[in-house]
């Protein structure tokens, strides 16, 4: 059997206020192209398939778009929620849909109930474990003494090999939600430690052919059968050095085969920039990064003015700037030190000349005294 494992679509997610909508469908829509080539039994979502708990009507139709076509191709669909998701919302005629080969596993209570399919070698038992939000999840399995995301998970998974245990010569995949010890974070994930400690040691998933991890967006192994997709979208600068893919999974006979990455198209490459504006602006050898998405970080003495619109006239894609002048901003001190023994017009242009990089000019210091000594005579 073929798995195509992937996780956190975030449908709806936006980069720097840039809609993305185009983008994902393109990328996730092509899943479908990889269901047909490599004639994929199951894609797997391992949680956040939206960005949000109430998606857009936009999100919504992308998504559907997008599952269609995989199960056009051929493919069964399994789907659990992650923290970005409503698992009542995503659960919703789940019975209905299950019909027609899209599997959603939503409920708590049922996460010990797998999806069975079979191939030549007999069956396979694909469990979905949805985001467990530790201070919920602890009393809905009944363990209100367990801690954090390990506890929970760890009852949840004593659960699944329990089960397992009554289908002798099934073979398994679990898909799950997690922060596991060893995976390496980008900037562009929501923190999941609220009611606990997040980190869920690798272990807790011991006893199946294949843990389907999701949650961070980079592609990673933390054992064969123990591994994270990662995001088909960046969504971060961070993440402009990843390589973003799928995992394609076989089972043999006797449990895991093999496993592949399979890449996924770019639809905009992420960059950065430094430099002064005028010369970021002028110089040919920044051409090749013209249709990227851009963080541009400005040197110039004095802080430009209207720096992004500027920007985006030659880098269209340019989504965000930093200023940070060479030599670094002059006197940078903590707040006491620097305003200690100063008058108020001295703060007032020390403030002045660090967020513009320039004193302010003689009309301006009018119009400062003015206002200090309204203020003082509101004082009195």
């Amino acid at each position: 059997m073929k798995i195509l494992h992937t996780s956190d679509w975030h449908v709806g997610r936006t980069f720097h206020g840039r809609d993305l909508l185009k983008e994902q469908e393109s990328v996730l829509g092509g899943l479908a192209d990889a269901v047909s080539d490599e004639r994929v039994d199951v894609v797997v979502v391992s949680g956040d398939l939206f960005d949000r708990a109430v998606p857009n009507a936009e999100a919504v139709a992308v998504c559907s778009r997008v599952l269609k076509r995989i199960r056009h191709a051929g493919a069964q669909i399994v789907v659990t929620p992650g923290n970005h998701d409503s698992a009542a919302r995503l659960g919703f005629l789940g019975a209905f849909a299950e019909a027609g080969g899209l599997h959603l596993r939503t409920r708590i209570a049922e996460l010990a109930e797998p999806v069975l399919l079979a191939d030549d070698h007999g069956p396979v038992a694909v469990y979905g474990i949805p985001f467990l939000e530790p201070e919920t999840a602890r009393h809905a399995l009944g363990v209100p003494d367990a801690k954090g995301h390990g506890g929970v998970l760890t009852e949840a998974m004593r659960r699944v090999r329990e089960d397992l245990a009554a289908r002798p010569g099934a073979r398994s995949v679990v898909l799950a939600h997690a922060f596991v010890t060893g995976g390496e974070p980008c900037e562009s994930e929501r923190t999941i430690a609220v009611g606990g400690v997040q980190d869920v040691s690798g272990s807790v998933f011991a006893g199946v052919d294949y843990a389907a991890l999701g949650h961070l967006h980079g592609q990673q192994t933390l054992a064969d059968h123990l591994r994270y997709s990662g995001s088909p979208v960046a969504y971060s600068f961070s993440e402009a050095r990843h390589t973003k893919q799928v995992w394609l999974v076989e089972l043999g006979p006797e449990g895991l085969a093999g496993v592949e990455g399979r890449a996924l198209p770019v639809p905009r490459e992420l960059s950065a920039l430094t430099g002064a504006l005028d010369d970021l602006l002028l110089r040919p050898e920044h051409d090749a990064v013209v249709d990227h998405f851009l963080s541009v970080t400005l040197t110039d003495r004095v802080r430009p003015l209207d720096a992004l619109r500027r920007l985006q006239s030659r880098f269209p894609h340019a989504v965000h700037v930093e200023w940070r002048p060479e030599g670094g901003r002059p006197g940078e001190l903590r707040f006491a030190e620097r305003v200690r023994g100063r008058t108020d017009e001295e703060v007032a242009c020390c403030f002045l000349e660090d967020v513009r990089g320039d004193r302010p000019g003689d009309r301006e210091l009018l119009l400062l005294r003015e206002a200090f000594a309204a203020a003082a005579r509101e004082e009195d």
